[in-house]
């Protein structure tokens, strides 16, 4: 459940700094308090609509059965890794000036009320996307509810102590080194979760194996268990991977790279 801790320790993050941001900028404010409790009131409201999108998302899928809840649960598996790549392109390119248009955003607002939107619409997209991920993760690992529970717990915990870094003004915490990394990492997770949807397809014969298996080393390394499941769940190892798969997850590494070398050179 590793990735479902570290989704959920860089989403649950980045909706922490958002808060600290809001907080620091209503501080210097004339009139802070009622300020302040508009934001709470906000950030209780994005987590209520968070927690409206999960009930919601179970009971679409209590609907469907068979060949149908196959289908809706392999689209949310696909939406969850697109929602990753979109997420960690989009951090990429405005990372470094979010704090600036956070508070721009704020500085626009009418009063508490506008602070509370600010901040319901913020955490709300947060705790969304968290839900979508889960949703995509639980898929990936067979659905035990309670390790991802255990992970999520775990996740957010970190997310906290990782936040309280950031605020003692980073003294023990390169931001820019930890951003790369967890961007590394939730590329890596959306990787295994295209993988597992293209297994997905080609089980359900909407995409051709071409040539399965293109190599067997499962004698080497199992993905069915140990450390070949780790892999298999973090970065979308396969011990017998067809030939489609490889096509798709190569794919998917030449774009993501292309892309960031393209806003990379676009920052400079």
């Amino acid at each position: 459940m590793l990735n479902a801790l570290i989704v959920v320790w860089r989403e649950s993050l980045e909706a922490m700094l958002v808060i600290g941001v809001l907080l620091a900028w209503i501080a210097r404010q004339p009139a802070p308090v009622p300020l302040r409790r508009g934001l709470w009131l906000g950030v209780a409201g994005g987590v209520a609509l968070a927690v409206a999108l999960a009930f919601a998302t179970f009971a679409v899928q209590s609907e469907f059965a068979g060949n149908s809840l196959d289908v809706f649960q392999l689209c949310m598996l696909l939406f969850a890794a697109l929602l990753i790549v979109q997420m960690v392109l989009w951090m990429h390119r405005h990372g470094r000036s979010m704090k600036r248009e956070i508070e721009a955003q704020a500085a626009r607002t009418a009063g508490s009320l506008g602070i509370g939107v600010v901040a319901a619409l913020a955490i709300a997209r947060e705790g969304s996307e968290t839900v979508v991920f889960l949703y995509g993760l639980g898929m990936e690992a067979g659905g035990d509810l309670a390790r991802m529970m255990g992970a999520a717990a775990a996740g957010l915990a970190l997310a906290l102590a990782t936040s309280w870094l950031v605020a003692r003004g980073a003294r023990f915490l390169n931001v820019r080194a930890f951003f790369r990394v967890s961007e590394i990492l939730l590329l890596l997770i959306a990787g295994a979760l295209l993988a597992n949807g293209v297994d997905r397809m080609i089980g359900m014969d909407w995409l051709p194996p071409l040539l399965d298996p293109v190599w067997d080393s499962s004698q080497l390394l199992d993905d069915g268990h140990g450390a070949g499941r780790l892999l298999a769940d973090f970065v979308g190892y396969r011990a017998r991977p067809a030939a489609t798969l490889l096509f798709a997850y190569a794919a998917y590494w030449a774009f993501v790279l292309w892309r960031l070398k393209r806003l990379d050179s676009g920052a400079k």
